[in-house]
């Protein structure tokens, strides 16, 4: 099998993903998934798409993620993984989008307007 590259984003966070067929090593910024992400919550929401098709130890997964912060990020690297998956098994494809994996997720931080404190808060209303 040849590198599968694929791409995940989410609000600020960008991944970008090299798979290879493995023993399931996943490094992050050449630091490995635990060191990368402590919280077991994050680590869990990184690996849904190889659980959901039983591979978790069946490919590596070298990661380059830039941007956001450590949530924005894991889900990014989610959506990276699942995209990888489909390109390997295009069979694949429905069961991870009825689970929502390959949805990249539109929302993005809303500018803030010129005299408010933030985009749609005001400042506090004084009668006199």
């Amino acid at each position: 099998m040849e590198v599968i590259q694929a791409l995940g984003r989410r609000k600020a966070a960008v991944a970008r993903i090299y798979m290879t067929e493995g023993k399931g090593n996943i490094l992050i910024n050449d630091r490995t998934l635990d060191e990368y992400f402590p919280s077991k919550l994050l680590q869990y929401v990184v690996k849904q798409p190889l659980a959901l098709l039983d591979v978790e130890g069946k490919y590596d997964i070298k990661v380059v993620l830039d941007g956001g912060g450590f949530k924005g990020q894991a889900e990014a690297l989610r959506l990276a993984i699942a995209r990888a998956l489909v390109k390997v098994d295009p069979e694949s494809k429905p069961a991870l989008r009825a689970e929502g994996f390959l949805t990249r997720d539109p929302r993005e931080v809303e500018r803030k307007k010129p005299g408010r404190p933030k985009a749609r808060k005001r400042f506090q209303f004084s009668k006199r």
